[in-house]
């Protein structure tokens, strides 16, 4: 072959490398949009039971403009969504009664019918005293839903203020009000710090307890060392890529493609040696939740968080979503209305106390806000953040009393409990742009406030 041939040649070749690359990263891309949107458009109608129209209208903004590509098809009676581009990239979820939404699969698990407790429709200990609308907290709350810069939208959608045991200011966004059960993405992980609790106070387990997963028996996986404690630090050493900003991430992947996301989160490899590094991931999380499955038996563990903890709290509307293999996806999907978001803030608050009953070990809240082990920053406890992210932190630096932590989802959620002050405050919004919303700001002006509720 002629040189001048043989270039034309690699010269082809390597187009045709780059287009298919190229096409074939477009693919994973729709692929994953659609995903998205049959996940949030199934949830957000058949869990927390809001119109068709406005969720779909929330689904293209921002930068997910791009989604009004993917057209979708709801319907109600199956209780399905499915979505594609012009056919392509077609995804399919379904709700379960009790379960949830999940990507549909030939392993969906049946969800057996679930008790809730029929007395939960009070709120003790939550008595309203909403702030008059003259007061200047009020003008606090109110700012939180102000748009300084209509590029990069806050979009909050709920505040709740709990203050002295009082709801003392409350605000919804249009269409949300205090019954609409929203969606607390990694708040959910703290949630199962709590449930973790539980079951070490009960007995069922110890932070020392071994994940002994079956993919993991060879003898020189070392992988069968990670333990609970590695877990709800976020120590466990494996490989998982969580950025969110990035459609084809570990986590994007995993909780919008997976119908078994445990089996995912386990064939992940070892990087470093269990509790020599903090790493943030969802997997963790995954991972801690099969492993109460497997401890606890599939009986058990269906109707575990309403047992021990939903019902026990008072929160109707509360649910944590499953795969389609029947495991709770406890880092990331878990709805409940802003109050019931509060109601959970108040438990830790109150060191686990609720209604006089002691729900964790008595050390619980001390080791959950213990900064994680290689945890530099100290920004991280045990599924837990005891700082904000920079993402959500405002550019003049506000500081917070010391004791202040925090539960923390994507999209800007969020719960502040601040002991000093015996304060759960609670935002949650749709925020896509990081920046756009300054909580660490939000907290500080609300305590500023708070002299004239004492």
């Amino acid at each position: 072959m002629r040189p001048t041939k043989y270039k034309k040649y690699m010269a082809g070749f390597l187009l045709i490398l780059v287009v298919g690359a190229a096409l074939m990263h477009g693919a994973q891309l729709l692929s994953m949009g659609s995903a998205y949107k049959s996940k949030m458009l199934c949830s957000e109608i058949f869990v927390a039971g809001r119109e068709q129209g406005a969720v779909l209208d929330e689904l293209i903004i921002d930068d997910l403009s791009a989604l009004k590509s993917i057209s979708s098809t709801v319907d109600s009676e199956t209780k399905t969504v499915t979505s594609s581009f012009y056919g392509f990239a077609k995804s399919k979820v379904q709700y379960r009664e009790n379960g949830g939404c999940a990507v549909m699969s030939d392993i969906a698990y049946a969800i057996p019918p679930l008790v809730k407790n029929s007395n939960i429709n009070s709120i003790p200990g939550l008595e309203e005293q909403i702030a008059s609308e003259k007061s200047r907290l009020s003008e606090v709350v109110s700012n939180a839903f102000y748009e300084p810069d209509p590029e990069h939208p806050r979009r909050t959608r709920a505040v709740v203020i709990v203050h002295n045991g009082k709801i003392i200011a409350e605000r919804y966004s249009s269409g949300i009000d205090k019954y609409t059960p929203l969606l607390g993405w990694s708040m959910t992980k703290s949630v199962m710090n709590a449930l973790v609790g539980v079951l070490v106070k009960d007995g069922y387990l110890s932070l020392d307890s071994f994940i002994d997963q079956r993919s993991w028996s060879r003898p020189n996986d070392l992988r069968k060392n990670i333990t609970v404690r590695h877990l709800l630090n976020m120590t466990s050493g494996l490989e998982f890529n969580e950025k969110m900003s990035d459609p084809l991430a570990d986590v994007s992947r995993m909780i919008l493609q997976e119908d078994n996301m445990a089996a995912f989160a386990a064939n992940m490899p070892l990087e470093v040696e269990p509790g020599s590094r903090w790493q943030y991931s969802s997997g963790n999380t995954i991972l801690l939740s099969d492993y109460i499955r497997r401890v606890l038996g599939d009986n058990e563990y269906f109707n575990f968080p309403n047992n021990v903890l939903f019902d026990r709290l008072h929160l109707k509307h509360a649910m944590i979503e499953m795969d389609a293999s029947g495991t709770f996806v406890g880092s990331s999907f878990m709805y409940a209305t802003a109050r019931e978001w509060a109601r959970f803030g108040v438990l830790y608050l109150q060191s686990g106390i609720w209604e006089g009953e002691q729900l964790f070990p008595d050390d619980w809240l001390q080791y959950t806000l213990k900064p994680a082990p290689t945890n530099i920053e100290e920004s991280y406890g045990a599924h837990f953040w005891l700082d904000i992210p920079e993402a959500y932190r405002g550019s003049e630096e506000s500081i917070l009393p010391k004791n202040t932590f925090h539960a923390i989802g994507h999209e800007g959620q969020f719960i502040t409990v601040v002991p000093s002050h015996n304060v759960v405050i609670v935002r949650l919004g749709k925020t896509r742009y990081s920046g756009a919303w300054e909580h660490d700001v939000f907290v500080s002006n609300v305590l500023d406030e708070l002299t004239e509720y004492n």
